[in-house]
């Protein structure tokens, strides 16, 4: 359990740290893409791993699981050390300050080293700029908590719980349902995953065109400047509103799929319908995750990875406790009704984003203001 915890760790820091590298390079008015195609793995990873994982210990034994990990892990993190630059703007500022020490990837060490070689005075040229040594501090696992201060913010990340787990009672109860219904083997089961799978990456490469587009429809009304090399200020932009507007009717129409997917597997009809089902079931709900992440970074443009952490907390409160219950509500309600009351608590919590996208400029002007009292 200790090794799982530390797993855990590692990885759930990644999807903080992703979105932060984002948030760096990517404004508002183009982060609707950039995100899209980050966040992919992020809901792939869970898709994927039942189909690879089937198929490893099938053939050769559950140990073989582990080994798959080190030699795909391996690999990644070389390319990490070796090319991953720092963004953080509390290191690199816009990116006219050289990182130090372990902020450099392999490659910037190379080019400094390089560099020293050229000049007769080593140090000329290689220090950062006065008054930027001190950029960096030590963290604070804590300061991920104070987002739960934001009223829009505590909204918007209850219902990316809610949301995830939603995702997790759908891929949760394949198992179960499939071995149950059709009679499927572990292979069979890893592949049922697929269809689910395909429309979370065809959701990657349509919902973050539809985020962008939106914004550049609400600054064009506003006559809202589109800036692309530096971020902006959006305290007079209604960002909620142009991000929701996107996310409402894919929360509709994944909610109607999910009842319909429940009574299909009720009626035990044939294999098709449910994969069907999955498909339009994986590309909505990525979507909606997709334009609610995007959400959670412009809010925290300044602080997206401690955000993103805070959110990925909640994240994964929510999809234990949907992983938990999912069986037991099958085995007292069926199928029909488990999914149908799913959808139906998915949608009537919908109203919270209607309030984030009411109030949530207010709120977020409210919060500017007392930031600007303590300082």
């Amino acid at each position: 359990m200790v090794l799982r915890c530390l797993q855990s760790a590692g990885s759930s820091g990644t999807v903080a740290l992703c979105q932060g590298v984002v948030s760096d390079v990517a404004t508002s008015a183009e982060r609707g893409t950039y995100v899209a195609y980050s966040s992919v793995s992020t809901i792939l990873g869970p898709t994927l791993s039942p189909v690879i994982g089937g198929l490893l210990s099938q053939y050769l034994g559950w140990k073989a699981i582990f080994w798959f990990l080190v030699i795909f892990a391996v690999p990644v993190f070389l390319l990490l050390l070796i090319f991953f630059p720092e963004t953080a703007r509390t290191v690199v500022g816009n990116g006219s300050i050289p990182p130090r020490g372990l902020n450099r990837s392999l490659i910037d060490y190379v080019r400094e080293k390089k560099r020293m070689s050229q000049r007769e005075n080593p140090s000329d040229g290689c220090d950062p700029p006065p008054g930027t040594t001190s950029l960096t501090k030590f963290p604070n696992p804590l300061r991920t908590l104070v987002v739960f201060k934001d009223k829009g913010t505590a909204l918007l990340m209850l219902y990316i719980g809610l949301l995830l787990a939603v995702h997790y009672i759908v891929l949760a109860a394949i198992p179960s349902e499939y071995e149950e219904i059709y009679g499927f083997d572990q292979i069979k089961i890893a592949l049922v995953y697929l269809p689910y799978g395909f429309g979370s990456v065809l959701s990657a490469f349509t919902t973050g065109r539809l985020v962008d587009w939106n914004y550049r429809r609400h600054a064009k009304r506003l006559d809202f400047p589109l800036v692309f090399n530096k971020q902006v200020d959006l305290s007079n932009f209604p960002i909620e509103r142009a991000r929701i507007e996107i996310a409402l009717p894919l929360l509709y129409f994944g909610s109607a799929m999910i009842i319909v997917y429940g009574w299909l597997l009720n009626a035990q009809v044939h294999l098709a319908g449910p994969l069907v089902l999955l498909f339009f079931i994986g590309w909505s709900i990525f979507a909606i995750y997709q334009v609610t992440s995007i959400l959670v970074i412009d809010i925290y443009p300044e602080k997206p990875a401690t955000a993103t952490a805070a959110n990925n907390l909640v994240r994964c409160l929510f999809s234990a406790g949907a992983t938990a219950v999912v069986v037991p509500m099958l085995d007292r309600l069926g199928r029909g009704w488990t999914y149908t009351l799913t959808a139906l608590l998915f949608v009537a919590l919908s109203p919270m984003l209607l309030a984030l996208m009411s109030y949530g400029p207010g709120w977020r002007r409210e919060g500017k203001s007392k930031e600007g009292e303590k300082i």
